[in-house]
């Protein structure tokens, strides 16, 4: 009897260590790359989400039509494709649509052919468009001021630039937007990019 407890004793399991990587059912859990991601992630969220509620309370605008604006101000003669932006602001390219006709209906922007290619269609910032594209910008630049560049310093937010760029390129694949494995924005995000009205 006391054999058999002995033999029982020593095929208990040994519990699972709470630091590291964490093996079980022949995968590894590597918790310090998890909780890392997770801060970026919440970092990342916390500063958009505190980004978009000024936009939208200064210019009544929520954060992908800003972000659009912003992109084609900086663009070469204020315009892009659309499929590119849609790409760069990963929305589907029925949601970048209807968010493009709330942003011309606006009178912010228009839609115009490419010269040498009639099926290349741009996306082009209006004279209204460009003055509130530089409005935004400029409170997006204060905005970003106090609460990134005063935390991280220009050394810290450059060394974050690049960590995100490297990250961003090598997942960086248009198929996988086209096979909704990086899950771009749809309709139902950006429908309502810009209020009626």
């Amino acid at each position: 009897m006391e054999r058999e407890t002995r033999g029982r004793r020593r095929a208990e399991p040994t519990p699972p260590s709470t630091s590291g990587d964490v093996r079980g059912g022949g995968e590894s859990i590597d918790r310090e790359l998890l909780d890392g991601w997770m801060l970026v992630m919440q970092g990342f969220q916390a500063t958009q989400d505190s980004l978009a509620s000024e936009l939208a309370e200064r210019f009544n605008l929520r954060q992908g039509a800003a972000e659009v604006l912003v992109r084609l101000l900086t663009a070469p003669k204020n315009r892009m494709p659309m499929t590119r932006l849609a790409h760069e602001t990963r929305m589907s390219s029925g949601g970048f649509t209807k968010l493009a006709d709330r942003l011309c209906a606006a009178g912010l922007t228009r839609r115009m052919a490419c010269e040498e290619d009639r099926r290349l269609i741009y996306l082009e910032l209006t004279d209204l468009g460009k003055d509130t594209a530089r409005a935004i910008s400029e409170a997006v630049t204060g905005i970003l001021r106090d609460r990134v560049l005063a935390p991280l310093g220009r050394d810290g937010l450059g060394k974050l630039a690049d960590a995100m760029r490297a990250v961003r390129d090598a997942n960086d694949d248009p198929g996988k937007l086209r096979r909704h494995a990086g899950r771009p924005r749809t309709e139902t995000s950006s429908a309502n990019e810009l209020p009626h009205g």
